[in-house]
């Protein structure tokens, strides 16, 4: 009796010896089974995730794809002469502090070939600094065929299988006694065509049917699709000759292209003195203002429309 009870416990040692053995396996085991659950969660986020980003990067890109398709691209062209400095980097102060929304406005300063050596060193370092110059193969003119070679140059050098397609689409040809002001540009653009589009101030002056004549060549504003007819068609090339804006209308009446005109007058106009038909006074609702030949007809002109209004206050200056 005494032997059997002993080995009852022992039996009852051994057992409980071995339930703890059994729950120290179990935990240990759970302790596995949870890192390897939670390993295995972790490998399926990291397989999910470039899935997610891919798709995060995919609608990025989607959207900013879609902003540069509303973005207007727009090649700004200031006709002048090479020995012209002063004039470039006053009006490069006049567009460099305008930055218009809902466009890309590139300001360039176009002439003909450079004809004295200190052109080539001045102008080499204008490029160097501000790489805002076109030099056209052509001796410098007024009318005779300067504009062509403007317009019918431009495909070769920006159209790029690599870049947006068109490069522009729209091409302004200006002179440097004009003021634009881009936002205005800008504004009046967005609901019009982007293609077969000629925009300006109709000439005669007291005229407002864009159909009947041609734009004043204070300043004019095509699309892509015509610039490239220009460098085409054979009507331009055979009618070179002759006051360049009016030219240029024979040029659309002719080829049968512009079909969508828009006449910007009178937010486009000359400054109002001397006073004749062509003439506004500043006001407001104003694209560009046209005449400026001396300083004092710009300084008005600039003050009148606060163009120094963002200016920052700072202690480095003081400006009454």
């Amino acid at each position: 009796m005494k032997a059997t009870r002993a080995e009852r416990g022992r039996f009852i040692i051994s057992s409980f010896v071995f339930i703890c053995f059994l729950c120290a396996l179990a935990s240990i085991n759970e302790v596995r089974y949870e890192s390897l659950l939670k390993f295995g969660r972790c490998a399926l986020a990291n397989m999910n995730m470039p899935s997610k980003l891919n798709a995060s990067a995919s609608n990025t890109l989607l959207a900013q794809s879609s902003s540069s398709d509303d973005e207007i691209r727009i090649l700004f062209g200031i006709l002048t002469l090479p020995d012209q400095y002063q004039r470039r980097h006053f009006l490069r102060l006049i567009y460099g502090t305008q930055t218009p929304v809902g466009a890309k406005v590139d300001v360039k300063f176009v002439f003909c070939n450079l004809t004295k050596e200190d052109q080539k060193v001045l102008v080499a370092l204008e490029i160097m600094r501000y790489d805002d110059i076109i030099i056209l193969d052509c001796q410098e003119n007024m009318n005779k065929g300067k504009t062509y070679t403007y317009f019918s140059s431009l495909p070769e050098m920006f159209n790029d299988t690599e870049g947006p397609n068109p490069p522009y689409h729209y091409v302004m040809k200006t002179d440097d006694d004009a003021y634009f002001r881009l936002q205005s540009l800008v504004d009046s653009l967005k609901p019009l065509p982007r293609e077969d589009l000629y925009y300006g101030y109709v000439i005669p002056c007291p005229s407002m049917d864009p159909f009947v004549h041609y734009m004043s060549g204070m300043g004019y504003l095509i699309s892509w699709d015509i610039v490239e007819w220009i460098r085409e068609s054979d009507i331009p090339k055979n009618h070179l000759e002759g006051p360049e804006d009016k030219i240029f209308g024979y040029w659309m009446r002719d080829g049968h292209r512009a079909k969508n005109r828009f006449n910007a007058k009178w937010s486009m106009y000359n400054f109002p003195e001397p006073p004749t038909r062509c003439t506004h006074e500043l006001w407001p609702d104003t694209i560009a203002v046209h005449l400026l030949k001396n300083q004092e007809k710009w300084i008005r002109t600039l003050k009148y429309f606060n163009v120094t209004d963002n200016l920052k206050p700072s202690k480095l200056y003081h400006i009454p």
